[in-house]
């Protein structure tokens, strides 16, 4: 598919990445990023929903990131089950599915139907780092 997954980040206190219990892999948040650093700002203010889409996008790549170390293979994915997706916007902003559907729309172009899955976009006042966008994940080996 042409997609290169980026650095798996460093933990930023004290938790792991990624938790296998059972068959199920809890993946903590991850910030949305890229190869500058940090995709920052907030939705409706200076950045689009389209900015924010992208930055949702940036996390499900880390995420895989994460999937990929933590597995050794992603073809040990059985489901996306869960995405948590939280935008950080102004009050009120509307668009919050609108720009997780950055990392719905990666999952299901990856793993097809296996990606689809059930999730929550909410919008937030903070997220760490200024970060645009943050995603957790639950999957299904």
């Amino acid at each position: 598919m042409g997609i290169v997954l980026p650095s798996v980040p460093t933990a930023g206190g004290n938790y792991v990445p990624a938790k296998t219990v059972g068959q199920t892999v809890y993946l903590a948040g991850v910030i949305s990023s890229d190869f500058r650093g940090v995709i920052t700002g907030t939705a409706g203010l200076d950045r689009t929903v389209d900015e924010g889409y992208a930055a949702a996008r940036a996390c499900a790549l880390t995420q895989l990131a994460v999937l990929q170390q933590h597995l050794a293979s992603l073809d040990k994915v059985k489901s996306i089950v869960s995405v948590n997706g939280y935008v950080n916007a102004v009050s009120g902003f509307p668009d919050s599915p609108r720009v997780i559907n950055g990392a719905s729309d990666l999952l299901v172009e990856v793993f097809g139907e296996t990606g689809r899955h059930v999730r929550a976009a909410v919008g937030v006042s903070a997220l760490p780092r200024h970060a645009l966008v943050e995603l957790q994940m639950t999957v299904e080996v």
